[in-house]
């Protein structure tokens, strides 16, 4: 019973200082909630004030300006196909390198871990110009392609250290068994590949939905901006219409906290399953 005491004591200000460091990554969230229902001379007057006046009307005026189910139905669609692609292609060449050892395979999955390390600005000029020579600007496919190219690595580094996991007696009895290589990766290693493929997913849907740079630069049509591109636009030279911008963030971020709420913890699983066989 002393020991327990004593460890529970031991944990008190490590508890204290996670839970203050929990509050100061919550705040940004109340500032934003709370100034989204003020007007714009309150939010100068005291951002950190409770309104006085609940002006719910913010979020409908920004739901019209921004034409947000126009910019949802955008940003969704990208971020879907954008994520199977990466978790389906990036899983069959990961499970093709573990599978067939070879030096090519090895040579080809360092540059793959090499590519992790180029930031992104030193490759951006080259990128959008081989992007217009192929005539995909201003195109969802153009940016389709990009993501899944800056994507790629980071998805088979971690589906690499994740079939190392996978026993081979199972995918050896199912060639027994008469099946064909295809069958062995979609009905045997697919399905055991999954908590790595939800992180990879959760990974992925937070970096696209979130991204504005990239499709800053590709799509200059406003019928193709996503969520990120249309709030921008309460954003000016002069002015900020931060009444109308905040109500607009809020919804954005909205499905992405929810759906990364709702799969959390396939994050932890699928990273701690991963690292298993280094």
């Amino acid at each position: 019973m002393k020991s327990a005491n004593s460890y529970k004591k031991r944990l008190l200000p490590l508890e204290i200082i996670l839970l203050i460091v929990g509050l100061v990554f919550i705040a940004p969230f109340y500032f934003l909630l709370v100034n989204s229902v003020k007007s714009f001379g309150e939010i100068l007057q005291n951002a950190a004030s409770f309104p006085s006046i609940f002006q719910w009307e913010n979020y409908s005026k920004a739901w019209q300006m921004m034409d947000f189910p126009r910019a949802f139905w955008n940003s969704l669609t990208i971020t879907v196909i954008a994520n199977i692609l990466l978790a389906l292609i990036s899983g069959m060449a990961a499970y093709r390198m573990v599978r067939r050892n070879t030096r090519f395979n090895k040579t080809l999955f360092m540059v793959y871990v090499a590519a992790m390390v180029v930031p992104f600005q030193s490759i951006m000029i080259p990128l959008i110009k081989v992007v217009n020579w192929f005539g995909l600007s201003n195109s969802m496919l153009g940016l389709l392609i990009c993501y899944l190219g800056m994507g790629t690595s980071l998805c088979i580094f971690l589906f690499h250290g994740f079939v190392k996991s996978i026993p081979l007696e199972i995918e050896e009895a199912a060639v027994v068994d008469g099946c064909t290589p295809y069958g062995v990766f979609f009905k045997i290693v697919l399905p055991l590949m999954k908590p790595m493929a939800v992180t990879i997913i959760i990974l992925n849907a937070l970096w696209i939905w979130n991204d504005y740079l990239l499709p800053s630069l590709i799509l200059q049509d406003e019928d193709l901006h996503t969520i990120p591109l249309a709030t921008f636009g309460f954003f000016g030279q002069y002015t900020n219409k931060w009444d109308l911008a905040l109500p607009a963030l809020a919804m954005g971020i909205a499905p992405i906290v929810i759906f990364y709420l709702a799969l959390q913890k396939y994050i932890v699983e699928g990273v701690a399953a991963g690292s298993v066989k280094g």
